[in-house]
């Protein structure tokens, strides 16, 4: 005799769940109308009309275990085809914020970054708040000094001097480091709930370069409908200049140390700091246009407010927007602030500021929307693993 299958539902999931935006649910009557226009849902697996039933039932158990919210790339065809309103795009969006929020390690952070909305100032300041603090206690508390001995393409003095690159490196290497292991545990807590629901065959491996080759490109999107061009060349450049950005910090750090035993079988040629005509500042200058216009995009994006293509902007939608907006602007600053005949203090504190919000973005990594490239990867992975498959 096959048992009967036992559903918990959860009261708090429903409601934590309606207030991150997800209220609508209770409108559906399950039509089915979204699971049929959507062009990237398996056959076998479709959505997003039985993800909107869980979340009406508070099954939040199935919904965490589940690959479709994030196969879903939110193109929002179905929230434009729904004829009560629900907005499924959008709800497939806050059941990806609960989902990471209730894998998070600490789950505590998750809910500090998913609650961004009121908890911003304490995202945002304690990491200022920090760098500040570590400069007084090394007595770095002071403004930097023009070197007459640099070029004109050199700068007019050493960030060094604000910033040692041994606090640099002691701090962000520890706060990637701490990114990492929260990645890893909360990857692993969903790849292990994907592979209780189906069985997977083949190598992670062999399937995982695949599915890299389509974030790379963004293929997924072309499938999409009428909400392709809004949202996927935002993604795409975003993504792109975090890829610039992070190499151009990698060259940075081989040029620094060129010299070194280390190093210096590279025959780099050139010293640290890098004059403003040499292919690394052109790479990480491109990185940094990359990320403008990628910001731009979907900056411009979220101002159509009512638009059912565009969809609902959360807090953390926003802190997250903003968070990357302000790395960008105080980097470029930061860069410029070397040239530019402008008060030292100025720069020291355009530098500061720069480097508290790159610890922010750092440090919420694991509970902002950029977790989605590990869960829409693992998703995307198991989704080739079990025999799925798209349209």
């Amino acid at each position: 005799m096959s048992s009967i299958p036992v559903v918990q539902p959860s009261s708090k999931f429903r409601e934590a769940f309606a207030k991150r935006g997800g209220a609508a649910a209770a409108r559906c009557y399950q039509c089915a109308a979204c699971s049929s226009v959507c062009e990237l849902a398996p056959a076998a697996a479709p959505f997003p009309r039985r993800q909107v039933l869980w979340a009406q039932w508070g099954l939040v158990d199935r919904l965490a275990a589940d690959p479709g919210p994030w196969l879903c790339h939110q193109c929002n065809d179905c929230s434009l085809r729904c004829p009560r309103d629900v907005a499924p795009g959008d709800l497939m969006a806050a059941v990806r914020g609960m989902v990471v929020e209730c894998l998070a390690f600490p789950r505590a952070f998750g809910r500090l970054v998913a609650n961004a909305r009121t908890t911003w100032p304490l995202l945002l300041l304690g990491p200022l708040l920090f760098w500040v603090l570590l400069l007084g206690a090394t007595g770095r508390l002071v403004l930097p000094a023009a070197d007459p001995q640099l070029g004109g393409l050199e700068g007019r003095f050493h960030y060094q001097d604000v910033v040692p690159h041994a606090l640099i490196y002691a701090v962000y290497v520890t706060a990637t480091a701490w990114v990492a292991v929260a990645l890893w545990v909360s990857g692993r807590r969903y790849w292990r709930l994907l592979g209780a629901g189906a069985a997977r065959h083949g190598s992670f491996l062999a399937n995982l370069f695949p599915v890299l080759g389509d974030i790379a490109t963004h293929a997924r999107f072309k499938e999409c409908g009428r909400g392709v061009p809004r949202r996927r060349w935002g993604h795409f450049l975003l993504m792109w200049g975090f890829v610039g950005a992070a190499a151009t910090s990698g060259f940075a750090i081989l040029y620094l140390y060129g010299g070194t035993p280390i190093f210096d079988w590279l025959g780099l040629g050139h010293g640290y700091p890098l004059p403003l005509d040499h292919w690394v500042k052109w790479l990480g200058n491109l990185s940094a246009v990359l990320l403008v216009l990628g910001g731009t995009l979907l900056y411009a994006n979220r101002l159509a407010v009512g638009d059912r293509l565009v969809g609902a902007t959360t807090g953390s939608d926003r802190f997250l927007l903003y968070t990357v907006i302000g790395v960008v602007v105080t980097g470029v600053l930061t860069e410029a602030f070397r040239f530019v005949a402008l008060p030292m203090a100025a720069a020291w504190l355009v530098y500061v500021l720069h480097l508290g919000i790159v610890l922010t973005l750092f440090l919420t990594l694991p509970y902002s929307k950029l977790a989605h490239i590990v869960y829409r990867t693992l998703a995307m992975v198991h989704e080739r693993m079990s025999g799925l498959t798209t349209g």
